[in-house]
């Protein structure tokens, strides 16, 4: 089979690393608006079996022509672009997997959903990691209940040595991070969605290893699981996890305008404080130090009668072999999984769905432990 990533950045690179080292994929295609640096990852990461080439992403027809070669694709470009491959991956009749990370655009892609069923196609919005694989853990949870009474999902991208102040550095894009701050945040209460603001409910937690951590609501996380699971369990909700005090620290920064997209003049120039916050944080913070992802899904609820309890876990740490960060392996490596799951006829179903409702958990999981994403499960 053949697969293709459509942009040459942090993610589509370890996209490209995945994709090239599984056995079936015959073919990576490695697209990008910059070709030199597509030519540089397909040559880096591509396992002697990656082509590269120029591509602009918004450019529907081109992008069409280029899709009808692969059986699948991953996006790997910002989530602005997702609504046009969707539409060049029906016209391609090529199976399309994205990172998402904007819950108005995954809607866009869902109202798809008639058309990629005709074309013959799955296409999965937000396969990253929150928005993502948690998706998949939530599935396989759920059926392992006969009701969930909670559902409390905790994700964190983090230093693992971190530095003062703000105790963080950019493992995504910033403009990624600011959305995930700024936007409201849709919950479960009651068995019913409710909006609740960004960078409140902060609360403390730990993981053995790490120690002292805080998890706070950021938006984005919960996807279109508020909307899979609306009447079906009675609480859930999305937070991030961040080290003691970055909440305090980082939320007056924006209580004072400085994500606003509204310009504002400044010695004479037109300036959008959020672009200039994005541009200090990409400049100050992108500190390339060894980083950590942290995830933990608690599940209660009842089965056979009986009060139960599931807890999904993992602690992944960069790389140092292969120089893939630790949020390179869990936001790409699922959306490898999943867009070869798709080609190679694993996921059966057709249209634009979400993911927690095509891709087989038991099929899925198992992935994440060949790539040494230990997945810990304990139940009681």
């Amino acid at each position: 089979m053949n697969i293709a990533v459509i942009g040459a950045g942090l993610m589509g690179r370890a996209a490209v690393y995945d994709l090239s080292r599984i056995e079936s994929v015959k073919k990576v295609g490695v697209f990008d608006i910059d070709e030199p640096l597509a030519r540089k990852i397909a040559d880096a990461y591509g396992n002697n079996i990656a082509e590269a080439g120029c591509l602009d992403a918004g450019d529907e027809p081109a992008v069409a022509e280029r899709l009808a070669q692969y059986d699948a694709a991953v996006s790997c470009v910002t989530y602005k672009y997702n609504p046009g491959l969707t539409r060049a991956a029906i016209a391609a009749e090529c199976h399309l997997v994205d990172l998402g990370g904007n819950n108005d655009v995954v809607q866009t892609q869902l109202h798809m959903n008639d058309e990629a069923e005709q074309a013959g196609i799955i296409v999965i919005p937000d396969c990253g990691l929150a928005p993502g694989m948690v998706a998949v853990m939530v599935s396989d949870g759920v059926s392992r209940f006969d009701h969930v009474r909670s559902l409390k999902i905790r994700v964190g991208g983090l230093p693992q040595s971190p530095r003062p102040p703000l105790n963080y550095q950019m493992v995504f894009s910033a403009e990624g991070l600011l959305n995930e701050y700024w936007e409201p945040c849709v919950i479960l209460e009651d068995g019913k969605k409710k909006i609740v603001n960004p960078m409140t409910g902060v609360e403390s937690l730990e993981f053995d290893g790490v120690g002292p951590l805080e998890a706070f609501y950021t938006s984005g996380g919960t996807s279109t699981l508020p909307d899979t699971y609306e009447g079906k369990i009675d609480f859930l909700d999305y937070k991030t996890i961040r080290y003691p005090g970055h909440c305090q620290l980082f939320k007056p920064m924006l209580e004072i305008g400085l994500a606003s997209r509204q310009e504002i003049e400044v010695e004479g120039q037109k300036v959008r404080p959020r672009a200039v916050l994005r541009a200090v944080l990409d400049k100050n913070l992108t500190l390339n130090d060894l980083d950590m992802v942290l995830v933990r899904l608690t599940l209660e609820g009842e089965k056979d009668g009986k009060d139960k309890t599931v807890v999904y876990e993992i602690v992944d740490r960069q790389d140092t072999k292969t120089g893939l960060t630790a949020m390179m392996r869990t936001t790409s490596f699922p959306a490898a999984i999943i867009a070869w799951m798709a080609a190679d006829g694993q996921i059966t179903e057709r249209g634009c769905k979400p993911q927690e409702e095509v891709v087989p958990p038991s099929l899925f999981l198992p992935q994440l432990k060949k790539r040494r994403i230990n997945l810990v499960i304990k139940e009681s």
